[in-house]
């Protein structure tokens, strides 16, 4: 479930905290609140989903059949044919089959991105390969997911980004780094968000009180006190209008208007109207949503295809 769905920082905090969707980085939390775009990303056609039944994980495919027995205490959604699953306060990884691949044995994991994963080793971050081997050892106090071969690294509570041999691509200067998508990162510097390119030059100003990751050639700012989207210009596409927004994916994005949550499509305009107290990013045609305390799963015509369930 998601508190809120305002700022959209991928990354890491120096403790393991709540793993609800994105978790916040330490020295930031004061300005930063959870939102759920990112684990829901890039998942095939033949994705399994994240359901909780009678208080533990299990998965469902598209059509809400039941593929791996409920037996999870918390579980992450598939990504790259692997999904982080926490089994007595340690996390490690299964198969589409339901099969440990990893032992748990992590403070912490990520879903895989640009075939790595970030996991925790008591207060430190590293990223491991799908065999569990280390390919850079937990030394970060912060960090993120990798993207476009970039990851955000916090070193002495200012942030850069490191390569995929964890040597510093980006030295560490800004106050916040999200992650690389569509081959852009959002940093903060001071107070405001703006993005930065991969060589780590500045191509949107930072300007936005609060801003998320670009997919699908979008990102969601917030100006003012209302949320709207952007494209990689700069330029306002979508007018600022909303109390809270989320990332674009699948071609739709959550948005909320006071305290309901519906969808949007390109244009701007509600696919599916506000009615849910929260909700998380469509992936292969069916999103997560939640009526109170209790899960469900619809398609883009706002059908059910599993029914909200605690």
């Amino acid at each position: 479930m998601t508190p809120d769905v305002e700022s959209v920082r991928t990354t890491r905090p120096l403790v393991p905290m709540r793993k609800n969707h994105f978790l916040l980085a330490a020295a930031a939390a004061a300005l930063l609140i959870v939102i759920v775009a990112a684990i829901w990303l890039r998942v095939r056609p033949s994705a399994l989903y994240p359901v909780r039944m009678n208080g533990k994980y299990a998965y469902i495919n598209k059509s809400g059949k039941l593929m791996i027995q409920p037996q999870f205490d918390r579980a992450e959604p598939f990504t790259e044919g692997y999904a982080a699953v926490e089994t007595a306060g340690r996390w490690g990884f299964i198969d589409k089959n339901g099969k440990l691949t990893i032992t748990p044995q992590y403070d912490m994991a990520d879903p895989y991105s640009d075939g790595l994963a970030l996991v925790g080793v008591g207060p430190r971050l590293g990223y491991i390969d799908k065999r569990g081997k280390f390919v850079i050892n937990p030394q970060f106090q912060g960090a993120g997911q990798f993207g476009n071969g970039r990851a955000p690294v916090m070193e002495n509570g200012r942030w850069g980004y490191i390569d995929k041999d964890g040597k510093m691509a980006i030295n560490p200067q800004f106050d916040e780094g999200g992650n690389f998508s569509d081959g852009l990162a959002v940093v903060r510097i001071v107070d405001k968000f703006g993005y930065i390119d991969r060589s780590g030059k500045v191509v949107i100003t930072p300007q936005y009180a609060s801003a998320g990751d670009f997919h699908d050639g979008l990102a969601v700012v917030k100006l003012g006190n209302k949320f709207g989207y952007i494209d990689k210009s700069g330029k306002v596409k979508v007018t600022p209008q909303f109390d809270s927004a989320g990332d674009f994916s699948d071609g739709l994005a959550l948005v909320a208007i006071g305290h309901r949550y519906g969808y949007i499509n390109r244009s701007g305009n509600f696919a599916i109207n506000p009615q849910f107290d929260e909700g998380g990013n469509f992936e292969a045609g069916i999103a997560p949503v939640w009526v109170g305390n209790r899960e469900g799963y619809i398609d883009k015509h706002g059908k059910y295809v599993w029914n909200p369930m605690s």
